[in-house]
């Protein structure tokens, strides 16, 4: 099981990596495409060629929508790294108390924060279920490029499915270990009794 969620977990950090990659490019391009656009039609580009000058200013600019697809983009790749951090304990800690504590209570502790965690995850993935099913029914599309806001809504909420599925196994991984003691899956963070 936890090699599956693992692999689960990688395949959507690298989806979110991809999709991350691409709105990089997508905003250099619009970045460069606006600053072109300033050049031609700037003063001395206009008096040096006009005719070119206006044709060119006409082909080049910022990418049309970039910043409604960046926040759609942005928002499922969260989503997708998620997993990948819940299930290797990859979230920032602060163990200036914990260290001091026991390894059961260490444990419990852990299992404390992965319920609350999971829990979290669910209400997350819940309410951007009906926030989803919301923008479907009243039909909202974005200013510019006018795509149905529900399908942005639509995969950050598949990507959300996973995360929570990863936070239920976790938090079910974890009260195990802190019932019967016996750590089930090292990730360098356990202190070992």
């Amino acid at each position: 099981m936890h090699s599956f969620m693992m692999r689960l977990a990688r395949v959507m950090a690298m989806i979110g990596g991809a999709v991350l990659t691409l709105l990089i490019f997508l905003t250099c391009i619009s970045i460069v495409g606006r600053l072109l656009n300033g050049v031609f039609h700037g003063d001395t580009m206009e008096a040096l060629a006009p005719q070119f000058s206006a044709w060119m200013g006409a082909r080049v600019g910022p990418v049309n929508g970039d910043f409604e697809l960046v926040e759609a983009g942005v928002a499922f790749a969260i989503f997708c790294f998620i997993p990948l951090c819940q299930i290797t304990a990859g979230h920032a800690a602060v163990d200036v108390f914990a260290n001091s504590f026991s390894a059961r209570v260490n444990r419990v502790l852990r299992m404390i924060t992965e319920i609350v965690f999971a829990l979290v995850l669910v209400l997350i993935a819940w309410r951007l279920g009906a926030g989803t099913v919301s923008k479907f029914e009243n039909g909202e599309t974005s200013f510019l490029l006018e795509f149905p806001v529900w399908w942005a809504y639509g995969l950050s909420l598949v990507a959300a499915i996973v995360a929570a599925i990863v936070g239920v196994y976790m938090a079910v991984i974890r009260s195990v270990e802190a019932i019967t003691g016996q750590i089930r899956i090292w990730d360098g963070v356990e202190v070992q009794s």
